[in-house]
């Protein structure tokens, strides 16, 4: 069998509903640390349209009274974190002397949404082509990682759904491995972590515009439409009953489309990524991301963080 049959075989398999989203990352990453990406397109525009196409879909499975209170309890520790976040990343990036545009996407990616938060920043800042790869490998060998590990650890220290949804929310990267990790560990840790997350995700404007001012670019800042469409979505399942069956239908697509999302995620980590990233900046995003994900965890076991 070849190269391309094996892609299409996987990314087949992968949108056929018959695997979860982190087998179908597990079979993208076998292949992109084997193989070439056969389709340089497909690992970076058609994954990021088909993340946010899937969530919009799983919009139509949510209720809006439920996404509200999620994303209104989980608001004030977004900002807190973010803040906080970027601020100790930046400084340690000073430390181990990363290159500072680098340092600035990976803390930027780390507080706000991965690779969604460095596309968007990496412009303005005037990022290079290589310090957009460190950054981007960086986030996604530890994306990869948090997808598996989080339930299991979730799970180890029986963690509820709503805190499950939360801790993945503030402490995973991209939105894409949100909502796989909370998809796997149940249907309220799915509404949680997506809805918080989302919530991360719409302060890629006031770091894109902060960033801007910083910089003296004038470069267009990207505003992440497919938020306020996935609203409109949890508004038509709450109030249009009459259409739950259509609903249902999308739900599932955009369930089927996030688990094809992950397989071409995983196939765009490849050998030459991973001897990019280098030491120190990869040092750095661990640290961050071990920092953000133990304390965020400690908060919300003895209630400080909650919903």
């Amino acid at each position: 069998m070849t190269q391309k049959s094996l892609y299409f075989l996987g990314l087949i398999l992968s949108a056929s509903g018959f695997i979860s989203p982190p087998i179908a990352l597990a079979i993208g990453l076998c292949y992109g640390l084997a193989f070439q990406n056969p389709h340089n397109w497909a690992g970076k525009d058609l994954p990021r349209f088909l993340l946010q196409a899937s969530v919009v879909g799983l919009g139509f499975g949510m209720n809006l009274h439920d996404v509200i209170h999620a994303g209104r309890s989980g608001f004030i520790y977004t900002a807190a974190g973010i803040a906080l976040t970027m601020i100790l990343g930046l400084a340690l990036g000073r430390i181990l002397r990363v290159n500072g545009t680098s340092s600035l996407l990976i803390s930027a990616g780390t507080a706000i949404c991965g690779g969604s938060a460095i596309a968007a920043v990496g412009p303005i800042a005037n990022a290079t082509d290589e310090e957009m790869a460190v950054s981007l490998g960086t986030i996604f060998v530890l994306n990869s990682v948090a997808l598996f590990l989080f339930p299991v650890i979730g799970w180890a220290l029986h963690l509820d759904q709503t805190q499950f949804g939360l801790w993945s929310a503030l402490a995973i990267h991209d939105t894409s491995s949100v909502v796989g990790a909370a998809a796997k560990y149940g249907s309220v840790a799915l509404v949680i972590g997506m809805t918080v997350k989302l919530a991360r995700a719409l302060w890629i404007v006031p770091v894109s515009v902060a960033t801007a001012i910083v910089k003296k670019t004038k470069t267009r800042i990207q505003w992440p439409w497919f938020i306020l469409f996935f609203c409109f979505a949890a508004v038509a399942n709450t109030y249009l009953p009459q259409l739950s069956p259509a609903f249902t239908i999308l739900s599932r697509l955009g369930r089927i489309g996030l688990t094809a999302t992950l397989f071409l995620i995983g196939t765009g980590l490849t050998r030459q990524t991973l001897r990019r990233v280098g030491v120190r900046p990869f040092v750095q995003g661990v640290a961050l991301w071990l920092i953000v994900a133990l304390s965020s965890l400690a908060l919300i076991r003895i209630g400080w963080i909650h919903i």
